[in-house]
């Protein structure tokens, strides 16, 4: 599938990370973007397979590294969850001011969350796909306390970096869902937040 590097910069100016990928023949019938999940980065086995898919379909496919994470500038130490759904925002706008207003949201575990959340300030979008996702953060709790023990013990973490906040802490500043994902319960509901088409025409 053909590729693009795209030119993508966060609120403060940083860049971010990205490669779009397009059909392989004929011209998108509609833009999607890709979430990874906590400490992962848009080169996970998981979006490589789901981007090649949907490109198939002509879809293209935008997927990036959060701030701080992978190729994207910027310290990973001080980005949450509001910053996540900023550089969704921002990835979301440079694909209407240089292609085409994105109109699928995928988020893999904590990117899905943010996805969901992140649909809510993107106008364009008409549907969201979570693989993963929490809908609370607090059973994350023990598993984070797991991956700082390791992670105190060996002085990495599994992407090779400090782990250098309790695990409650972490919660608290990489989630948020629990707060978040509350606005967004089974799509149709008529709670609240928009309620999400169970099905998109891309035609």
């Amino acid at each position: 599938m053909p590729t693009l590097i795209p030119a993508i910069t966060n609120a403060a100016g940083e860049r971010l990370g990205s490669r779009l990928d397009l059909p392989l023949e004929g011209s998108p019938l509609a833009y999607a973007i890709f979430a990874h999940c906590f400490t992962c980065t848009k080169n996970i086995k998981a979006a490589a397979h789901i981007s090649r898919s949907l490109t198939r379909q002509r879809i293209a496919v935008l997927r990036f590294d959060f701030t701080g994470l992978g190729e994207s500038e910027g310290d990973f130490s001080e980005t949450n969850f509001t910053s996540n759904v900023a550089d969704l925002q921002a990835v979301a706008s440079y694909l209407a001011r240089e292609f085409e207003a994105p109109r699928l949201l995928i988020g893999h575990s904590l990117g899905g969350s943010a996805a969901l959340q992140a649909a809510c300030v993107i106008p364009s979008i008409q549907a969201v796909v979570t693989i993963a996702a929490p809908f609370e953060a607090s059973h994350l709790t023990g598993l984070l306390a797991d991956a700082k023990r390791q992670a105190d013990a060996s002085g990495e973490t599994r992407d090779h970096r400090r782990c250098d906040v309790s695990p409650q802490e972490a919660v608290l500043r990489r989630s948020g869902t629990h707060q978040h994902a509350a606005r967004h319960p089974q799509p149709g509901t008529g709670a609240a937040g928009p309620a999400l088409p169970a099905t998109t025409p891309w035609t």
